[in-house]
C-alpha cells in the first residue's frame, strides 16, 4: 500500500470506501491516479465477522448518534437509528443484499413520465439509461451479478419456492432467483456461496461483492492507495481560488490532521456527506460546499419499504439458503391506474429469530406477536421496495445542540411519507397478501418500515445548477474539483436497490476525472 505524504496534493482524496468511494478509488489508482482514502470506521475484515445477529450488529453498524423528527414510523420506533449502514472499510457493501436489478427508462425521466405530483419535487435525470447502460453492464460484470452475462443462477430455497410459487399463481411472470451478486459458482477470486444464511450480515465466506473483498484489494495491489481506516472526516477545505485544496480529518489517535488533494470525492452516503458538505461552510460559503442552490440535504429518499411475513401448516424454513435469493419484477412497471406513481419489487428476505422479535411490530407484545414467533420455522417472508417521492422538506440538517465524539454536530434526519409512498406500501401489502394467500397461508403480518438502508438523494443530479448540487458526472456545479460519489446524487430513487447503480454511476465519474486530469482541468 502507498504512503502518500499529507503535503501532497497530487492525490485525489475519496471519503468513504462503499460503493460508490470504492469503485471510484480502484478505477482511479488502476489508471495510475494516487488516492488517500478515508474510512471513518476500522478495517473489519470478512474472517473477523460474527455469525450472531446483534453481535455482527454492534461489529458493523455505524452507531455514532444521530437524531430524527418527521412523521415517519422510524422516528417513533429507533429515534436514534433511522438509518442503517456499515461503519468500516467497505462501507455498506459489506451487509447489503446483493440485488442487482437495473433502472428502468422512465425512472430517469420521472418528471417527464409522472407529471406534476403534488408535494413531490420530482426532476428528470440529466442522464439517460441509454448513456448509463455500457457503465450497467461493466458494472455487472465487475460484481458477477447472476442472470447477466453469463453468469448463472443461484439455486432456490424453501422461501424462495413458496414466493415463486405464489407468483405463478397469481399471474406474475417476471420472477427468478437474482440478479444478485453472490457467487453461484466461483467468479472473480471469489467462491460460490455456501448458502450458510449470513450472507446479508457480514459474508464470512467471501461469495457475495463487496469492496472490501473486490475493489480495494486491487487498488492496494496498484501501489497507488493510502486507505487510512478510523479517519473521520470532518472538512473539506477550498483555496483562494475557490477551489478544494485538502480534507481535515480525525485520524485514528484522535489528532486531527489535513491532507492537501487535487480533487475531493464525498461518499459518505447520503446522511454523512451532505453532513459534511455542510459542515464545510465558511466566509464564501456560508451555507456549506457546493450549496449554491440550498439543495444539499434536501431531497432525502429512502425507498418505500415495508415487509410481510405469511405462516403456514407445514416448516418453510426461510433462514436456509441465502437471505435475499428472489425478486418480482411485474409491480416495479409505472401504472398511475394503481392508485401511485413509480414501481416496486418484492424481493425474499428472512431474519434470524432475534431480528424477527425486534422488528415484526416493534414494542409489540401479546398473544399474536408470541403466535408469529412460535411459528418461525414454518414462516416465509419478504421485503417490499419501491420509489418514493423526493420531497424539498425531507433533509438532512446539522443538530447544533446533539454532538457526536468529536464535539461535531450530529445529522438530523426528517422525513414524512408522501402520499404516493402510502398508497405504494399499502398495494404491495394487499399483493403480498394475495400471493401467500394462493400457496395456503391465511396468516400474515405487515411489519413497518426499518430503519433506512437505502439513503438516497441529498446532492442530487441536475441539468440546472438552482435544482440541485451535481451535474450529470457528480461534479459539483459550483466548485469543478469536487465530487459525490455515492447515492446521494440519485435525482429520483427509482423503484430497483440502489448499489449497481451506484457502481455504475462511479465508473462513469472515474473515467470523467480522470479526462479532466489529463486536459488539465482538475
Amino acid at each position: 500500500m502507498a504512503k502518500i505524504e499529507f503535503n501532497d496534493d497530487s492525490a485525489v482524496v475519496v471519503i468513504g470506501t462503499g460503493a460508490g468511494g470504492g469503485t471510484v478509488l480502484y478505477e482511479l489508482t488502476k489508471a495510475g491516479v494516487p488516492v488517500v482514502a478515508l474510512e471513518a470506521g476500522g478495517n473489519i475484515l470478512n474472517e473477523d465477522y460474527v455469525n450472531n445477529e446483534w453481535e455482527a450488529f454492534n461489529q458493523m453498524a455505524w452507531l455514532d448518534p444521530r437524531t430524527t423528527s418527521g412523521s415517519w414510523r422510524v422516528a417513533r420506533d429507533f429515534p436514534n437509528l433511522p438509518a442503517w449502514i456499515v461503519k468500516a472499510v467497505g462501507g455498506s457493501t459489506t451487509h447489503w443484499s446483493g440485488a442487482t436489478p437495473r433502472f428502468k427508462a422512465h425512472e430517469f425521466r420521472t418528471r417527464s413520465t409522472y407529471g406534476r405530483v403534488e408535494g413531490a419535487n420530482l426532476e428528470d435525470w440529466p442522464i439517460t439509461l441509454e448513456e448509463l447502460a455500457p457503465y450497467y453492464d461493466a458494472a455487472e460484470r465487475k460484481m458477477g451479478s447472476t442472470h447477466r452475462h453469463g453468469r448463472p443462477a443461484l439455486p432456490a430455497n424453501n422461501n424462495y419456492k413458496v414466493f415463486a410459487n405464489g407468483a405463478e399463481r397469481v399471474g406474475y411472470r417476471h420472477y427468478a432467483t437474482g440478479p444478485y451478486a453472490t457467487n453461484a459458482e466461483p467468479y472473480d477470486g471469489r467462491p460460490a456461496s455456501i448458502q450458510d444464511g449470513f450472507n446479508f450480515q457480514g459474508d464470512k465466506n467471501k461469495s457475495k461483492w463487496s469492496t472490501l473483498v473486490s475493489e480495494i484489494p486491487k487498488a492496494q495491489k496498484t501501489g497507488k492507495l493510502d486507505l487510512r481506516p478510523n479517519s473521520q472526516a470532518v472538512q473539506v477545505t477550498v483555496d483562494s481560488s475557490g477551489k478544494v485544496d485538502g480534507v481535515i480529518y480525525i485520524d485514528a489517535a484522535g489528532k486531527p490532521q489535513r491532507q492537501l488533494a487535487r480533487a475531493v470525492c464525498v461518499a459518505g452516503n447520503a446522511i454523512e456527506t451532505p453532513r459534511l458538505l455542510l459542515m464545510s461552510a465558511d466566509a464564501r460559503h456560508p451555507d456549506g460546499l457546493g450549496n449554491y442552490s440550498g439543495q444539499v440535504g434536501r431531497n432525502y429518499m429512502r425507498h418505500t419499504t415495508g415487509s410481510v411475513y405469511a405462516r403456514f401448516n407445514e416448516p418453510v424454513r426461510m433462514y436456509r439458503g441465502e437471505t435475499m435469493a428472489g425478486i418480482i419484477a411485474d409491480e416495479s412497471r409505472h401504472d398511475p391506474e394503481r392508485g401511485f406513481a413509480g414501481g416496486y419489487y418484492m424481493e425474499t428476505l428472512s431474519l434470524g429469530p432475534a431480528f424477527l422479535a425486534s422488528f415484526l411490530d416493534p414494542g409489540k407484545w401479546g398473544p399474536g406477536f408470541a403466535h408469529a414467533m412460535e411459528e418461525y420455522a414454518n414462516t416465509a417472508g419478504m421485503w417490499i421496495v419501491g420509489e418514493d417521492m423526493p420531497q424539498e422538506t425531507n433533509r438532512i440538517t446539522l443538530n447544533s445542540t446533539v454532538t457526536d465524539a468529536h464535539g461535531l454536530p450530529v445529522p438530523n434526519v426528517h422525513f414524512d411519507d408522501h402520499p404516493n409512498d402510502v398508497a405504494m406500501r399499502e398495494h404491495a401489502y394487499r399483493q403480498a397478501d394475495l400471493l401467500y394467500s394462493a400457496v395456503g397461508s391465511d396468516d400474515t403480518t405487515h411489519t413497518p418500515p426499518y430503519p433506512s438502508t437505502h439513503n438516497l438523494g441529498t446532492a442530487r443530479m441536475s441539468s440546472r445548477p438552482e435544482d440541485g448540487v451535481v451535474n450529470a458526472f457528480g461534479q459539483s456545479h459550483e466548485i469543478s474539483n469536487l465530487f459525490v460519489s455515492d447515492g446521494s446524487v440519485f435525482t429520483t430513487g427509482a423503484a430497483a436497490n440502489p448499489t449497481l447503480t451506484i457502481v455504475a454511476l462511479a465508473t462513469r465519474q472515474a473515467e470523467y476525472i480522470i479526462d479532466q486530469m489529463h486536459q488539465q482541468l482538475i
